[in-house]
This record gives structure tokens, C-alpha cells and sequence, in this order.
């Protein structure tokens, strides 16, 4: 091979590299805090011997939360953001608050969200938006009354804005807001049948650290 097709060739071999690592796709882990904060409606208690005005309030809840994000496109990622399964947790309210505590459930929902980053992956400060879907399961649903209880699974859109803030090429800093549609339909079966759907309107806050590779 003369000199100038061994220059040639590497010159091209070169710039192949330089293509590939500006295409290089990036993956990013997220861990953190996420405050689970309802804001539910519910339907309203009713089955045979309830009282009228018979109702739940909603409690919040905070768990850790995990996800992991691969970039597809430039500035667009895929993500799932998985948590550890929080408690929920209800009281009687409307004209059964002297019940207390009615009901806890262990809240399972893996979310895939699509996201759009502003600006260039280089930047320090990094905007973000994502919409995606959301699968909610209620787990281990318990009452001290006794009860049978049944809480149905959840579809629903989600939609979160955050910002990362780089602290070195790998490491950084996250924040972000969530808004997620979950309903489910509770049926209760003891002494007589229960039942109330309850629309749980959370809205999310997380907050942690990201490892991008």
C-alpha cells in the first residue's frame, strides 16, 4: 500500500470513528425520591347498610424510585421509571370518619415515558419533557375490618417536566414534576358488598441522581 491510500485509508477510518462516537447512543440510570401526592375523588361508599355520604379519603405517600432511559434520536429517549411499591393508605371521611383506617395497598406502577431534551447532551443545565403511559397494580390490599378486598388494575396517560443538571460527564442531578391518570373500581365483600371507584389524580415530585453511560 503507497503513502498516500495508507493516508487516505486512515483518514477515513478516522472519521468513521468520529461518526460513530457523535452517534453513540447514551443510557442514563436515574435513583432517587418520588412523593406520591393524591389528590383523589372517589364515587362515594354504597352497598346495603352503609350510610349515606359514606366515603375515603386518600393518603400520600413517599417511596424511592429507579429508572433507566435510552436515548433513541438526538434529544429523544425512552424511559421506564419503576419505585419501590409505596403503601396507600385510606381513612372512613364523609360520615364514617370514625372508622379510621379502611384500607392499605401497596401501589405497583411501572410507568414508560418518551422525552424530548432541550439543548445539547453537553449542556450543564438540561430541560426536559416526556409523555408516555402508565400501568398501576394494587397489591396486598388490606383492611382491619376483615374485608375481601379488590382493587382493579389502571391504565392511563402520564406526562412529567424535569430538568438534569451535570455535575462531570457522567454524573449528575435530577428533578421532576408528574402528572398521572389512575382509577380503579374497590369492591369489598364482608358482612355486605362495599363498593366505590376512586379516581386518584397524583402528581408526582422526584428528585435524586443520574449515571449517564
Amino acid at each position: 500500500m503507497n503513502k498516500t491510500l495508507f493516508s487516505l485509508s486512515l483518514a477515513g477510518a478516522t472519521l468513521a470513528a468520529g461518526t460513530g462516537n457523535a452517534m453513540a447512543q447514551v443510557n442514563t440510570v436515574k435513583a432517587g425520591l418520588i412523593y406520591y401526592q393524591t389528590h383523589a375523588e372517589t364515587t362515594g361508599i354504597t352497598g346495603i347498610g352503609v350510610p349515606a355520604g359514606a366515603d375515603a379519603e386518600v393518603g400520600n405517600a413517599t417511596t424511592l424510585l429507579l429508572s433507566f432511559e435510552r436515548e433513541i434520536a438526538p434529544n429523544i429517549g425512552v424511559e421506564l421509571v419503576l419505585g419501590w411499591p409505596p403503601t396507600i393508605k385510606a381513612n372512613g371521611a364523609g360520615t364514617v370518619p370514625f372508622l379510621g383506617e379502611v384500607l392499605t395497598a401497596k401501589n405497583i406502577a411501572p410507568t414508560l415515558m418518551f422525552n424530548y431534551h432541550f439543548g445539547d447532551r453537553s449542556a450543564t443545565w438540561r430541560p426536559y419533557l416526556g409523555l408516555g403511559v402508565n400501568y398501576t397494580y394494587f397489591a396486598d390490599a388490606k383492611t382491619p375490618y376483615g374485608w375481601d378486598v379488590n382493587l382493579s388494575s389502571s391504565w392511563g396517560l402520564a406526562a412529567h417536566a424535569g430538568i438534569d443538571y451535570a455535575i462531570s460527564k457522567q454524573w449528575g442531578l435530577f428533578a421532576s414534576i408528574a402528572k398521572v391518570q389512575v382509577k380503579s373500581d374497590l369492591v369489598a365483600i364482608g358482612a355486605t358488598v362495599l363498593q366505590t371507584t376512586i379516581d386518584f389524580k397524583p402528581v408526582t415530585y422526584a428528585a435524586g441522581v443520574s449515571y449517564r453511560f
